[in-house]
């Protein structure tokens, strides 16, 4: 089975370097600083099986990333979890209703981002992706997922 290819947006180049940092070692990861340049990788000839997404960036902010990603064909499927500094049960639920299919809250701590990466990555059965339900990610249960 081959890496699994994450894709981490944010803003904060100190943000993107942690998330990268320990995420590479386990998963091949490409990173974006704005909102085109996720698109760009997106969009690519070898688009991530998940995206970890800003909400909060100049530009095109993370909310309007993933409306475009979501209204393409193409990249319609990949799932996106959002994360922010400024967490709320509102916010989750507007992100849940863009497409997102969960939201965790910064700091990001390492058992959070690598539990719901294992939770959403497709696995592979019998040589067919197979997507883990991830419900429980939703609103509530969200909060256990993050660090205050």
């Amino acid at each position: 089975m081959s890496q699994k290819r994450i894709l981490v947006v944010d803003d904060a180049p100190i943000n993107l370097e942690l998330l990268v940092g320990l995420l590479e070692e386990k998963y091949e990861v490409a990173a974006a600083s704005t909102g085109d340049a996720a698109l760009q990788i997106a969009q690519s000839t070898n688009p991530p099986d998940l995206i970890l997404l800003d909400i909060v960036m100049p530009g095109k902010d993370g909310r309007e990333v993933c409306r475009m990603l979501k209204a393409d064909i193409a990249t319609a499927h990949i799932p996106i979890v959002f994360f922010s500094g400024k967490a709320s049960d509102e916010e989750c639920d507007h992100c849940m209703e863009l497409g997102g299919i969960a939201y965790l809250k910064k700091p990001v701590d390492a058992v959070s981002l690598f539990s719901i990466c294992e939770i959403i990555l497709p696995n592979k059965v019998d040589g067919v992706e197979q997507n883990i339900p991830v419900s429980s990610c939703k609103t509530k249960n969200s909060e256990n997922l993050s660090v205050d």
